[in-house]
């Protein structure tokens, strides 16, 4: 096979500043990562540290190393150094000669290098320039200003094909980082270079036609041997290849297939595939499934919804951003961790936002096994960008290489053209909104053809959000087609309420904010400034509003909490039921709306902002209420605002039919039951349906401020599962509401497979009672829930480092609403 040398390891770092010093660099890595390795810069994370560490982003950085090479790489006809998430404008000089120039992070450079290498020892040398001072150079030769987003602190980042975040967000740090953040090989081959591996799939009953394709690159005309094999046969193609890219294609047929699922709608089978050539052999894991994204005129105006195998899928997820603001942390375990929380909470969509990064490959194969649909922006977020030619020709440049990279994945369902830029058309100058469209258009329209032309399978989404193809309406107000971003409620202060105002087709994005736990505060405020107004707090706090409307919207709900840690809690309380509120609702609404993807999933440094999850990984209350609220077969009670009725719904998303039960118990706040009643219903696969609407006078017997309703749903499905889910319905807002103080009481012993069992009873109802494990991470099976007397509830706690009974009671600490205020 191919020779290959890994030249990731021990570089060393440099820059003209520095007169000739340098320290020590990891690559693939970043150089913040390396100075703060070194001790030349405090952490920046910490504090207001990050304001210490703007100057390096305008310096030039220097990795430097030597490395052998073996004579079997130079008795290659050719030698490719594989330049991949070059960040961002570098230099690449072996042996003091140039082999290539980048510029452009998300793009892929092969450069041949054969002649600039020599038996022994050689030398590697990549120069990055400042990314800021190159972007300034980019806005001089601008046929007109070009708008940029005021979320990012470096200005003129949406010129240049960097990660739009580095400049910092309004949940980010401002983070110039420069380095190679995947592997860095030179690679030989004696015929042509295999560059990507998909296959093209044709359905029909129980039968799937696969073909598998290779995407080779050849120096000049060859002929090259392609052995392709695949669910237990092998085929090998004698192609004749020509100078510059090539398609060779090997078809297979598979009887009876396993078809991969979404999250929750059944299992997510992969078959490997093996292209090998006489160089070299990739190998992919391939899912066999149709997606089609249907959008099409129906009684409620335009639909949007994801069909997958035929079957019509509910999107349940959250939006992702890098997962890190240290490209270094962006590790395979880090995206694992992320992955699988929200797998648990049974999401089957994550969202990759347009001011980030395509991800790396494992993010994809990830989301392959855990059956987590792929909606994919393109990099472009909420500023206008150019449409000169060179910017265009750039941009083609990293899609030719994501598009092929990407396409084989199972789990990628969609490629949309930006995150809100075709809105962003109309916030800057008003007078040049129609230069700005035109200017949108032109670019828009080259990103449509590249996805038709290289991936024509998939559905190309012009912007998020839109009506779709063609249909650039206001997806911020209309509700009526495609997606929708609803940001009323944290943006416009309207209260929880105004959720049932909107009926989306589906929204790709919506959110409110709430602070992260106190350990995870501890980690980076020191303890004289735990305050939510204090210098620390406001600096880890980027959104322009600040923290007053987190705070504000406590007068709306809540009594004020007591303590600091009570405001933290709280603002995590306040965030889940914000989004419960809109997700069960817009759930009700199926098959109108049939998606909601809330803003966001994960942090990229501790800060207080949309997360479900905080920095480090660990679950914020709304993560575990999203795992009850995607539950597939859920019970809700809803208040119409116009009518004064109590609603209550069944939905489902399961594939078959299901009996389910809901009873519906109201009890008064010192856990007393005052009235039950219980309904049936045997619900169509993905139903939806309305079992009793309670006028005001039939709840009008029950004191909104002394009573609540709990809601006990079980399910019996087709194939003999039973499933169970638990509700809360509050028939006023908390702080008029008369919660009792509560004991809540712990047990914890040792249970399966590494985990523990923790008890929990109380003498009186206790509401949002969570749990919390300082210095021990890992994750409850439930948590932010209600306890009622008579009613202990064993949770499970899955560790993720080795802990004993014993030191987990020690660490338990538990809080609740009443708890809070005096």
């Amino acid at each position: 096979m191919g020779s290959m040398i890994d030249l990731g390891g021990s570089w060393t770092l440099g820059c003209p500043e520095w007169n000739g010093r340098t320290i020590a660099a990891e690559l693939p890595g970043d150089n913040y990562s390396a100075l703060l390795a070194a001790g030349m810069i405090p952490d920046p994370y910490f504090g207001r540290n990050e304001e210490l560490v703007q100057e390096f982003r305008r310096y030039e950085w220097e990795f430097t190393r030597e490395f052998e090479v073996p004579e079997e790489l130079l008795s290659r006809r050719y030698v490719y150094l594989n330049c991949e998430m070059f960040d961002t404008f570098a230099t690449v000089w072996i042996n003091g000669k140039k082999a290539v120039s980048t510029e452009n992070m998300f793009a892929c450079w092969r450069p041949e290098v054969k002649a600039l290498l020599k038996p022994g020892v050689n030398t590697i040398r990549i120069r990055f320039k400042s990314s800021e001072l190159e972007a300034k150079k980019a806005a001089a030769g601008m046929p007109f200003p070009i708008p940029m987003n005021s979320c990012s602190k470096v200005e003129n980042l949406n010129l240049i094909r960097k990660p739009h975040c580095h400049g910092g967000w309004d949940w980010g740090i401002t983070l110039m980082a420069a380095g190679v953040y995947a592997p860095l090989t030179l690679t030989g081959v004696d015929g042509g270079r295999i560059d990507a591996v998909w296959t093209e799939q044709k359905h029909e009953k129980n039968l799937v036609e696969c073909t598998a394709v290779a995407e080779l690159h050849a120096e000049e005309p060859c002929r090259t041997a392609v052995t392709f094999r695949f669910n237990g046969e092998e085929k090998t193609v004698n192609a004749s290849l020509k100078a510059g890219r090539n398609l060779v294609r090997a078809k297979f047929e598979v009887k009876n297939p396993r078809l991969w699922w979404p999250n929750g709608s059944g299992a997510q089978e992969l078959y490997p595939l093996t292209v090998e050539t006489a160089d070299r052999t990739v190998e992919r894991m391939i899912g066999l499934r149709t997606i089609e994204v249907v959008n099409r005129p129906d009684e409620y105006g335009v639909s949007m919804f994801f069909r997958v195998n035929g079957v019509d899928v509910f999107a349940k997820g959250a939006n992702w951003i890098p997962a890190d603001a240290f490209p270094s942390r962006q590790t395979e375990a880090r995206y694992e961790d992320l992955l699988e929380s929200a797998r648990l909470a049974n999401m089957n969509m994550i969202r990759v936002w347009g001011g980030g990064q395509y991800e790396k490959d494992i993010f994809y194969e990830i989301c392959d096994r855990k059956g987590l649909m792929v909606w994919q922006d393109m990099m472009f977020s909420c500023s206008l960008y150019p449409s000169t030619e060179a910017f265009i020709a750039n941009v083609m440049n990293e899609l030719d290489y994501q598009i092929p990279r990407l396409k084989h994945h199972a789990s990628l369902a969609i490629w949309c053209g930006d995150n809100e830029v075709i809105g962003a058309t109309k916030w800057y100058d008003k007078e040049r909104v129609s230069t700005y469209l035109v200017n949108y258009d032109r670019l828009n329209r080259e990103l449509w053809r590249r996805v038709e032309a290289l991936d024509p399978e998939r559905m190309f989404w012009p912007s998020s959000p839109c009506g779709g193809p063609n249909n650039f309406n206001d997806g911020w107000h209309d509700d009526s087609c495609g997606d929708m971003h609803y940001w009323e409620v944290w943006h416009g202060a309207k209260d929880f309420s105004a959720y049932y105002s909107v009926r989306p087709r589906f929204c790709s994005e919506f959110g409110y904010q709430s602070f992260p736990s106190f350990e995870t505060v501890a980690s980076f405020c020191p303890p004289d400034q735990f305050n939510v107004f204090s210098p620390v707090m406001d600096h880890h706090q980027k959104c322009v509003r600040g923290n007053a409307p987190i705070i504000g919207m406590f007068g709306k709900y809540f009594r004020m909490p007591e303590s600091f840690g009570d405001f933290l809690y709280l603002s995590q309380v306040q965030q889940a039921l914000a989004i419960k509120t809109g997700v069960e609702f817009w759930r009700t609404l199926k098959p109108r709306c049939m998606g909601t993807i809330f803003w966001q999933l994960n942090d990229n440094w501790p800060v207080a902002s949309w997360a479900s999850i905080e920095y480090g990984g660990k679950w914020k209350q709304l993560q575990y209420h999203a795992k009850r609220f995607y539950a597939p077969v859920i019970a809700t009670a809803c208040r119409d605002p116009q009518d004064g009725q109590t609603r209550i719904f069944a939905v489902s998303d399961l594939r078959e039919r299901c009996k389910v039960t809901v009873t519906a118990v109201v009890s008064d706040f010192d856990g007393l039951p005052q009235k039950r009643f219980e309904f049936s219903a045997s619900l169509k696969p993905g139903e939806s349906r309305c079992l009793k609407a309670f006028k005001p006078a039939e709840l009008a017997g029950f004191n909104p401020e002394e009573h609540f309703m709990e809601l006990r749903l079980s399910a019996e499905c087709a194939d003999g599962t039973a499933l169970s889910f638990e509700n809360t319905f509050f028939f006023d807002v908390f702080k008029h509401c008369a919660f009792r103080h509560a004991d809540v009481k712990t047990a914890v012993k040792a249970g399966k497979d590494g985990g523990f069992e923790v008890t929990l009873s109380t003498d009186r109802p206790a509401f949002f009672v969570t749990l919390d494990t300082p210095g021990i991470p890992g994750i409850f099976s439930d948590n932010s829930l209600t306890l009622l007397p008579g009613e202990p509830k064993t949770l499970v706690f899955s560790p993720k480092k080795e802990t004993t009974a014993a030191e987990l009671g020690k660490a338990l600490e538990v809080n609740y609403l009443r708890k809070t205020y005096n």
